[in-house]
Formats: structure tokens, sequence, C-alpha cells
């Protein structure tokens, strides 16, 4: 098992400690049909309740394919996976994962706290169809004022803790972070460049003009004035706001008595910053603390969960949530499962408020508790600000599942609308988008979006680096880009069963071209053995979609367009935008390698390391090429071996005389 967020959290499997914490075993298994099968499942879990003692740990439970079916936690791992065993009494819900379910992972722990936190980190990970999930999981920004500085920067920040310094968040949106801190920079001055760029300076750039930095680069301000701008920073996000502002009043005032009315001017600009980012606290959280708000609605079987994110008594910033997989699990158990997944990234405040009694709240508390080094408060607010708060989130929430409902009922509607105009057999559930993008053929690269009815799909997008076609055929591109996709689909599902998220097989193919990328794809799929995959390709319509016009091309060569007022022309236009925008970046990353990108990359067997003394003594990779072996040998840093290897790379075919 591998996680790609670095470094690993304390207590997680993937901890350099984690051989001595965590011991994951593969329990015995019987491989049967895909088709779901009562009896087989039931072997199965059997024959892996007699390898497991009685300790705490995580279980999943595996498909014939390996997929996760669902990931669950247990005190005493024997006698929870062995209820399983027992069909009698369990839920039609159960009863369909128990069915399907032909082999078990284990992973041993020490204790159940831990067990919740790796049941969390799993879960994100493998996404299980029976797993209540928490489909908004990207990551949170925060503010990160770093410490490894004379001059600490201030900075969006988003993922693995890497950097030293302090952090401050989670905040709902980037729009957020970034309104803040450039309300932050108006107040304390705080450079936000990167180092590189604050070493090459020697004159003030343009923040310091619009008085957003105090040009540190440059020696306008000491070492130790800065400090004391951090420091006020510090205490201001630390929740010292009202002293903070108390503080530049009394410089202001006695800037103004001593006629000096220039600074008097700048700390006047200053507190209308703090006056600004205090008033643009739409949610009165005065006297809580830090704190995280979370309330839950429910109606017509779907659910929404209302968070609020307050740091210093000062919101910064809500999000709803909308989990997924709810069916038929009680709500208390829902909120649980979004805390354990939202938790095991972001780290936990001290306080965390709720509207409900949480199922095993002492145990939460523990792995939170374990997970951030502090203690974690669980609990109801009863009176005062904090029930007023919490009353809020309940009305938040109750009001954003009504807009989502409606949502949903409108792109119900629109996507039905699609399928008629389109002639598909019935709404589509997956719907593949594709575009090429490419510089006179330089650089070419496939790019495939995956959407479905609740929005984008992003973890399937796709790109594909052209290789056979001639870079400046488009219809060749497109052709290369549907053979490695469908041969690799026939490949995985040849009997099109999965469905679904981690579906296969789309419902839609949507190209962004005309005739002629239709005619390539369709005798594309046509040659693959592959008639029933409905195609539809969008292209500008008259006066090159000026009007927002698009004329809609099918296999059989007809042609329909739609008003510009359509909501279907609307969703086909997203899907389409949005390839095309995933396409291009593909492309810009790619030509962004290729410039980076030294000759010296070709030599094989010469590591970056080598590759940074070589130029770093020779200064160009030219001058590399025509160094002899001597030159190459006295080089700081490159062995004997080494220069042999890039003189004789350069010089295989030279001939001697």
């Amino acid at each position: 098992m591998s996680n790609p967020r670095e470094p690993s959290k304390a207590g997680s499997p993937h901890d350099p400690r984690g051989a001595e914490r965590f011991n994951e075993e593969k329990a015995t298994y019987t491989v049967a049909s895909a088709t779901p099968d009562l009896d087989a499942g039931l072997e199965a879990i059997r024959d892996t309740v007699k390898t497991l003692k009685p300790v705490p740990g995580v279980y999943r439970m595996l498909d014939t394919r390996g997929d996760v079916l669902y990931v669950g936690k247990a005190r005493v791992l024997k006698n929870r996976v062995a209820n399983y065993a027992q069909p009698k009494g369990q839920p039609q819900r159960l009863l369909r994962m128990i069915s399907q379910t032909r082999r078990m992972e284990i992973v041993t722990t020490n204790s159940e706290a831990e067990a919740l936190l790796l049941e969390a980190q799993l879960i994100k990970r493998f996404r299980p169809p029976f797993n209540v999930l928490l489909r908004d999981d990207k990551s949170f920004p925060f503010i990160l004022l770093r410490s490894d500085h004379d001059f600490p920067r201030i900075m969006k920040h988003r993922g693995a803790r890497r950097a030293k310094g302090n952090y401050y968040g989670p905040f709902a949106s980037a729009g957020s972070v970034n309104t803040t801190i450039n309300a932050l920079q108006k107040l304390f001055l705080l450079r936000s460049c990167t180092d590189s760029f604050f070493s090459r300076r020697d004159r003030p750039c343009l923040l310091y003009q619009i008085k957003r930095c105090s040009a540190p680069c440059v020696d306008r301000i000491t070492t130790d004035d800065y400090a004391a701008l951090t420091k006020q920073a510090k205490d201001f996000l630390g929740g010292k706001s009202g002293a903070v502002q108390a503080d530049l009043e009394k410089q202001m005032a006695k800037a103004a008595e001593d006629l000096d009315f220039e600074t008097a001017a700048i700390l006047r600009d200053r507190l209308r910053a703090a006056t600004f980012i205090q008033g643009s606290q739409a949610i009165n959280a005065s006297g809580v603390g830090d704190a995280d708000v979370f309330a839950l609605a429910s109606k017509g079987g779907q659910i929404a969960v209302q968070a609020f994110f307050i740091r210093g008594g000062q919101n910064w910033g809500h999000r709803a949530f909308f989990p997924s997989h709810t069916k038929g699990v009680e709500e208390d158990q829902v909120l649980a499962n979004v805390l354990a997944q939202f938790y095991e990234e972001v780290p936990p405040p001290r306080t965390i408020l709720v509207d409900r009694k949480l199922p095993e709240q002492a145990l939460i508390e523990e792995a939170f508790a374990a997970a951030a080094e502090h203690k974690v408060d669980i609990s109801i607010p009863q009176r005062g600000d904090r029930r007023s708060l919490m009353k809020q989130a309940q009305r938040n929430a109750e009001e954003a599942l009504d807009r989502r409902l409606a949502e949903r009922g409108t792109k119900a509607k629109t996507l039905r609308e699609l399928a008629e105009f389109l002639e598909l057999p019935e709404v589509p559930q997956r719907v593949e988008v594709y575009d090429n993008s490419h510089i006179q053929g330089s650089k070419a690269v496939g790019g495939m979006i995956v959407a479905g009815p609740e929005g984008f799909i992003k973890n399937q997008y796709r790109k594909f680096n052209i290789k056979s076609a001639q870079t400046d055929d488009d219809f060749g591109m497109m052709r290369e880009v549907m053979e490695r996709r469908f041969a690799r689909a026939m490949k995985d599902d040849p009997d099109r069963e999965t469905s679904g998220e981690k579906a296969v097989w789309p419902d839609l193919v949507l190209i962004d071209g005309g005739k002629g990328q239709m005619s390539s794809v369709r005798d594309t799929l046509e040659e693959l053995g592959i008639e029933d995959v409905p195609l539809i390709a969008i292209a500008k319509g008259p006066g090159h979609g000026r009007e927002g016009r698009e004329v809609f091309h099918f296999p059989d060569g007809r042609e329909k367009m739609l008003p510009t007022n359509s909501p279907v022309l609307f969703q086909l236009q997203l899907w389409r935008d949005e390839v095309h925008r995933y396409a291009i970046g593909a492309h810009r990353a790619k030509r962004s390698r290729a410039i980076t990108a030294s000759p010296l990359d070709e030599i094989p067997g010469v590591g970056p390391a080598r590759k940074r003394a070589l130029l770093l003594h020779f200064g160009t990779a030219g001058k590399v090429r025509a160094a002899s072996l001597e030159d190459l040998q006295r080089a700081p840093g490159v062995s004997g071996s080494v220069a042999q290897t890039v003189y004789d790379f350069y010089h295989a075919g030279d001939e001697i005389v």
C-alpha cells in the first residue's frame, strides 16, 4: 500500500515507524464469478474469519477484480468480520455487498483509534461504493507565514505541511484566502514574493509602491521592525485582532500629534484593512475562539452537512458537503463518517461543535487528538454564542440542501432533454469528451474528460501523448487516441459489467470537431468491432460561434443545431470547454518540460547531480559536448567513469585517424 500524500502522519501505516505499528495481511479467499453470489461471498468471509485474531484493525472487502467494495474498522476484528458471515437479519445493502465479496484484506493496528484514522485514509483513497463518501474532499487552502527566512513570507498553501512556519486555516475557498492575504499585506506590509525573486531585487517592486509591502528586499525596513510586523500578523491571525487594532490606533494618534501626517495616513490605511477583514465576516463568531461547526440536514433521501470554520473568533468561510452512499445509514453515523474523512487531511481544532450526538464519540475524540497532538472536544452547544452559531449552521444546511435539490431537478430535466436531442436510449451516466492540442504539430497531446449526472469526475481525466500519428494530422491524432482508449476498455472490461464512477465504457462520446473528426472516430471504433457507443461531434456553427450556435454531427452524416438559449446547448458547451481547457493545460505542461529540458538529459546513466555539476563547471551543454575527456575528468564532482560515459556518448561515432 502506498499513499501519495507525504509526509505521512504519525500513526499512519505509511509513517516510517509503520512497520512497528501496523501489520497487513492478505486473508485467504476464493475467486468466483463476477455475478453476485451470496454463498460465494459468505464462503470468502468465513475463510477470512479463520485467519483473524481478536485484535483491532481495518478490513477491506474486495470483488473479483480486486476493487474495494467496503472499508470498515473494528475493536475486535474476528468478532466484527464474523458478523458478516451471518446473513440473517442483515439489511439489503449489506447483503448486496456480501454477495459481491470474493476476498478480504486485513490491516491490524495497536488501537481502535488508530483503526479509525486508517479507515478514513483508505476510504478517501479507494472511494468504496458501500461506504459513506465525502465527495467534496479536495484539499482546503491555508495561509502560511513562513519562518525559514529573516523576512518571513506570507502565502497561500495547499497540501502537505513541509515548509516551516505558522499555518492558519482552513479557509473555505481559494478566493477567501486571496482576499484575506491581500488585506493582510495592506495591514502588515509583509512580502509575498519567492525567495529567488527576493534575492534578485535591487529596487522595490510595484507592491511597495502601492503600499502592500515594506520592501525588505532592498533594506527599506530593518529586520527588527519587520519582525514586529510579523508578530502583529501572528497575533491578528491567532485571534488577538482587537489588541492589534488598538496598538495601531495608538500609533496613528501619536503620529498625528507629532504632525507626521504621512505616517498617520499609512496607519489609517492599515486600520481600514483590519476593519475590512473583520467586516467581511458574514457570520458572527465572536467569543467562539477556534472551532469548526457542523450541522446536518436531510430531505428527499439527500443529506447536506454545513461546516463553518472559526479561528480566533473570525469566520474563515463555510462550505456545504453532500455525502454520497448514505441510503440506509443513520444520520448520526453519516455525520461521524464525514468528520472522519474531513479531518483525515485537515488538522482538527480543539473544539468541534455538532448538532447531534455521534456514535463512538469518545473514540472519535481520541483519534482526532492523536492526529492533532492536542485535546479535541466534540460537543453540542446548548446556549450563548455557540448555540446561535449552530442554529445559523442548521439554517444554512437546510438552505443548501434545498438549493441542491432544486439544481438536481433542473439538471435532471436538462439531461433528459439532452438524451432526447442526441437520440440516446437513456440519460447518460458517463460522458467522455475528447480534444487534441498542439502548436503546428509539436508536443501534441490528446485530452479526455469524464462527466456524470453529478458533474465532472476529475480523477478519471486522462491525457494521451501522441506517439504514432503525424502530429500535423488532426484526424490521425484522434484515431490514435480512440484506438488506445477503447483497446484498453476492451481489455479491462470486455463484458461491460462495471458501472457508476468506476465504469470503463462510456454512455456517450463527445468529440470537439466536425465531420472529419467524426469520421475518424466512427471508422476507428468500427475497426475495433465497436458499433454501439453513441458518438457526437460538436463544431462551431455559423459565424464561427459568435452567436453561440454549434453544429452537432451524427455518425450517419446528419447535422443538428440548438437554440442559442437552450440549457442543453449550455451543458454541451460546458463539457466541450472543459476538455478544451484540460487538453491545452496538458499541452502547455508538456511544452514547458521541453523548454526546461537539457541535452544532458539524453545521456544514459548520468543522474541529476552529475548533470548539475557538469553545467556548473562548463556553463552550457554545448561546452560539455566539446570538452575533452581530460577536461571532463577535472570537473568537480564528476568521477572518471562518469566522464568516460559522457565523452563516449558524444564521440561514439568519431573515427580515430
